[in-house]
Parts: structure tokens; C-alpha cells; sequence
């Protein structure tokens, strides 16, 4: 199977039912997208099939084919830099386990809305789970980067 994984295409043979997470953690040692929950409802696994944000836990493999797959370490444009400067000054990870799957979240909404309200706020990023619960420095932070954005 052949997978492409932030900007480089990579041969690999594994079953195509292993969950895209496992694939980027044990076969390609991007460690930057964890495991959280096994079931698509923390968050910390999540990474960019096509640009946008997906619970890799629960992918299969074999849908991410023929896809940008793009994960933390690979996350280069305008809004990752603007997300991730706001991350930084805003001092927004505590324990820091969701911050990737959080900022891949931010990223893609920050891309996307020029100016997010709350809604849009907590439409994107339901389903990222904080366990420190920095929910209000994310908001915060997702603010800044997409005023950071306008400029």
C-alpha cells in the first residue's frame, strides 16, 4: 500500500484494517499523534486526511490511501505557524498529551473561519478532549492565531 504522509509517498505493507494511528506510531515512528481513547472521542489522535482534521484510531489504513495524510511533525502553512505561536505566548499546554491533536484541530479551523466565534470554537474543536482542561487558553489561543491570520 502506498500512503502519503506529509508530502512524501511511503510504500508500506501492513493490513489494511490497522488503524491509521498504529501505522504512523509503530511503522513510521511519528510519535507526535497519540493514542488517547481508541474510539474517536478524545481527540489526541487526530491528524489531516485531505486537510482536514480525522480521529486516526478509527481510520483504517486502507481509506487513507490515495489521501494527503498530514500529522504534527508534517503541519506547514500560515495557520499551523499562526496556531502554533498563539499555543506558545498564550502558554496553552499544561500536561501537553492533547496539544497535537488539539492543534491540528485549531489549524484546520483557523484556516478555514477568519474571525471564529465561540460556536465555531466549540464546533471544531467538540471532540478534542483536555484532561487538564486548558479549554479556555485553547480558545484564547484560537483567537490570537486567527487575528494573526488577518494581519
Amino acid at each position: 500500500m502506498r500512503l502519503n504522509i506529509n508530502g512524501e509517498d511511503v510504500d508500506l505493507e501492513v493490513d489494511p484494517d490497522t488503524p491509521l494511528l498504529w501505522v504512523l506510531r509503530d511503522h513510521l515512528s511519528l510519535t507526535g499523534t497519540k493514542f488517547g481513547c481508541g474510539i474517536a472521542s478524545c481527540g489526541a489522535c487526530t491528524v489531516h486526511i485531505d486537510g482536514y482534521p480525522q480521529r486516526s484510531c478509527v481510520y483504517p489504513v486502507a481509506a487513507a490511501e490515495g489521501t494527503a495524510i498530514t500529522t504534527i511533525e508534517g503541519a506547514r502553512s500560515k495557520a499551523e505557524e499562526a496556531v502554533r505561536a498563539a499555543w506558545t505566548e498564550l502558554q496553552v499546554p499544561q500536561c501537553g498529551y492533547c496539544q497535537s491533536g488539539q492543534i491540528m484541530s485549531a489549524i484546520s479551523l483557523v484556516r478555514d473561519v477568519t474571525a471564529p466565534t465561540d460556536e465555531d470554537i466549540d464546533a471544531a474543536m467538540a471532540g478534542n478532549l483536555c484532561r487538564c482542561m486548558t479549554y479556555d487558553r485553547i480558545r484564547k489561543a484560537i483567537k490570537t492565531a486567527a487575528q494573526q491570520m488577518e494581519r
